[in-house]
């Protein structure tokens, strides 16, 4: 699977083309012009960058007229959008200086410089504080990236204290950029990080949960969970999750651990790219084995854990202002994942219905990741699987063989019992009982006589 970082070779070439191309316009017209942050990073890593940006010293004004297709969308923080003929835009960003971000993440005062080395001394990781220059195949280093790259080291650029007061964000930043490479935070910026965790809560919803989104389907799943567990953010964004630390289970179903050890076991498992419902259904299923725990004389148990854990993810989805579909997604996933150890006990229309719930293959795939990380029994997955498999679709949604207005003919009379009675005939037809239209009108007069 490619690395949720990268493009295709396709893609990725022609944006290195299109990126090139807006350099070397800006450097015909006289100005300085590099490529900067992650771009130059990712390509030191051998990685294909998702999108370029573009440090120069060319004003915004002199950006937009040799521009035309563009949007001066932040034109007053000296970023302008440069359309890209096949799509896609490239940020033009005027070199600048900034002064205090007395809103935790915006500046309060922009000021344009002539050097380059001035505005990388306000970027936030000197991983990402490196300029390339392609048209002279140069690396422009003035803050030790190069060095931080090669040993594997996250460091904020200058005072640490001051990066992460500039914008929160970066809080969760520097977690995920140390888990999607692998690397370490260095010990002052860790420091620093630490002690403004509690400050995070300043950062909007939406700008948290796309960071967190991120972190939940790079790949690194695993490991950004532990350093946020260990920064002290995981109990301020999400105090539910770092509830699970600690929950003792059943050794006998669960001989890895307590809770958050088998959750974080299953989000190592996710790939790159995954789905973000699949990946916080995993971080979630087992959000309400804390608040159910109890020690019952047999062993330890967990009551209705499911559904009290489907309306703590409901509740944490809607904190995060998680789009609606997906909260109700992550939601169902919670509340359904325990019915896989009664499918080969359920009558076939219950099965059917299971299987037919909207993104099954989510369900599916937490189940299996579920076993996998705790008894390591995958009987169960195999049968649902196999089911899964062997029915069409034409018999997990049957043509509805009696509507509305059938009963309307017949004589009765609309009201709720209508969707009790259509309910009923579909019951039948999964069952394999009710196959075809007559036999169905015929069903029906004879278990509702005399309302008609």
């Amino acid at each position: 699977m490619t690395d949720a970082s990268e493009k295709p070779a396709p893609e990725a070439a022609a944006a290195e083309q299109q990126a090139r191309a807006v350099v070397r316009r800006l450097a015909a017209a006289g100005h300085q012009a590099y490529w900067a942050g992650g771009c130059v990073r990712d390509r030191l890593l051998g990685r294909a960058p998702v999108d370029y940006d573009v440090a120069t010293d060319a004003e915004p004004a002199a950006v937009m007229r040799l521009f035309p297709r563009h949007s001066a969308v932040g034109a007053q923080f000296g970023v302008v959008l440069v359309h890209q003929a096949g799509g896609g835009d490239i940020a033009v960003a005027t070199f600048r200086t900034e002064t205090a971000y007395r809103d935790g993440r915006h500046p309060d005062a922009v000021t344009f410089a002539r050097e380059a080395k001035d505005d990388v001394a306000r970027r936030d990781f000197t991983i990402n504080g490196l300029l390339y220059d392609p048209e002279r195949e140069r690396v422009l280093d003035y803050v030790g990236g190069q060095s931080d790259l090669e040993r594997g080291i996250v460091r904020a650029i200058g005072n640490p204290e001051e990066r992460f007061g500039e914008d929160r964000l970066r809080l969760l930043r520097a977690l995920r950029f140390a888990a999607r490479f692998g690397f370490e935070i260095e010990p002052a910026t860790w420091a620093a990080l630490r002690e403004a965790a509690p400050r995070i809560a300043a950062c909007s919803p939406e700008r948290i949960r796309d960071e967190i989104l991120k972190m939940l389907t790079e790949g690194r799943a695993r490991r950004a969970f532990e350093l946020l567990e260990a920064s002290g953010l995981l109990a301020v964004i999400l105090p539910e999750a770092q509830r699970m630390k600690g929950v003792e289970q059943p050794p006998q179903f669960h001989p890895e651990g307590d809770v958050w050890t088998h959750t974080l076991m299953m989000l190592e498992a996710l790939p790159a790219g995954c789905s973000a419902t699949l990946a916080l259904g995993v971080l979630f299923h087992d959000i309400g084995k804390p608040p159910t725990f109890r020690r019952a004389p047999d062993r330890i148990r967990f009551d209705h854990h499911a559904s009290v854990g489907a309306r703590i993810a409901a509740e944490a989805g809607s904190r995060l202002r998680l789009p609606n579909a997906v909260c109700a997604q992550v939601e169902a996933l919670v509340e359904n994942h325990l019915r896989f150890i009664d499918a080969p006990r359920m009558k076939p229309s219950t099965l059917k219905r299971f299987l037919r719930l909207p993104g099954f293959d989510e369900h599916l795939e937490l189940h299996r990741l579920d076993c996998r990380m705790s008894h390591g029994n995958l009987s169960t997955h195999e049968y649902v699987a196999a089911k899964r498999a062997e029915l069409s679709e034409v018999e997990l949604h049957p043509p509805r063989l009696v509507t509305g207005d059938d009963l309307i003919r017949l004589g009765y009379t609309p009201g709720p019992q209508f969707k009790a009675m259509l309910a009923a005939v579909e019951e039948e037809q999964l069952e394999g009982r009710l196959a075809e239209r007559a036999q169905a009108i015929e069903w029906v007069k004879r278990h509702w006589p005399g309302l008609n």
